[in-house]
């Protein structure tokens, strides 16, 4: 990933701050490095937002006292179906605006949200968790979602929420974040703030989360429920390593197909005309 000057600049200021403030407690150095972890890199896309974006219905829910705004469509012919798109970190809705036209013209109600953090929504950070949250409060406010398809942290989260919204019918992951422990690995490497650092972050997210860390795992939780899912991943993809997903390649899950690409890394996949007729074929098969 090659970073702007103002970034590089900005992550030796908090490793530096980081990494004093460790010599004095371990547990806030942890929740420090937890924040920047949860912080979009790139700060809030400044896109335009594409065309299809000005003829939807507003919508949005409040989670910890913050707006997460998102959209709705309707399809001229409605197959009864309802699809959620969930974004990954560092991203937002309005890049999928291919698919929103695809499903609408397959006769499927569209919802599509920006994370905590992310695009029009509140908020300055976004996590696997926070996002499942938001999937789950979607469902509870404006209810039917019957299909979900998510990319990178949206699809652990998508994940994670499909054991709970046990009537989700498809469930599309498109180079899901798999492990979150290698999520976490990656960053510190990309900001190196020692292990004793990180194994306290580790303690921090087990005790913010309620859960262990094996909890977040897209490979446990597929087998968690018999929601038919299409697992898309390119062998190259450096970020959400391909190797992760052997584990649940090798499950041999009846319910699980997996879609394995080469070439189109971590974030050309969703755009590639193949994946795209792949995943439109998946949601309409009966």
């Amino acid at each position: 990933m090659k970073l702007k000057l103002a970034q590089r600049i900005a992550i030796r200021y908090y490793k530096t701050k980081i990494k004093t403030i460790g010599l004095l407690s371990k547990r806030k150095a942890a929740e420090k490095a937890f924040v920047l972890f949860c912080t979009p890199y790139s700060g809030k896309p400044k896109r335009k937002a594409p065309a299809i974006f000005h003829h939807a219905e507003k919508l949005s829910i409040q989670i910890n006292n913050l707006t997460i705004r998102g959209w709705q469509w309707q399809p001229e012919k409605n197959n009864g179906k309802n699809i959620l798109i969930v974004h990954g970190f560092d991203s937002c809705s309005y890049k999928f605006d291919k698919y929103i036209r695809l499903f609408l013209y397959e006769g499927y109600t569209v919802k599509a949200f920006d994370a905590t953090g992310h695009g029009i929504s509140d908020g300055k950070t976004a996590n696997a968790l926070m996002l499942k949250d938001t999937i789950v409060a979607i469902e509870k406010k404006y209810g039917n979602i019957t299909h979900l398809m998510a990319h990178s942290m949206g699809g652990i989260a998508a994940a994670l929420a499909t054991e709970e919204l046990t009537h989700i019918e498809k469930l599309v992951l498109i180079a899901p974040a798999t492990e979150t422990p290698r999520a976490i690995d990656n960053f510190f490497k990309f900001v190196p703030l020692g292990d004793s650092i990180k194994e306290a972050m580790f303690e921090y997210i087990i005790e913010l989360a309620q859960q262990p860390l094996s909890y977040f795992s897209v490979v446990r939780s597929v087998q968690q429920h018999t929601t038919s899912t299409l697992w898309i991943h390119d062998e190259t993809d450096w970020i959400c390593p391909y190797e992760d997903v052997l584990p649940a390649q090798q499950l041999h899950l009846q319910h699980v197909e997996f879609y394995i690409t080469k070439g189109l890394g971590h974030s050309k996949i969703y755009r590639d005309a193949k994946v795209t007729k792949k995943i439109i074929d998946f949601m309409n098969v009966k």
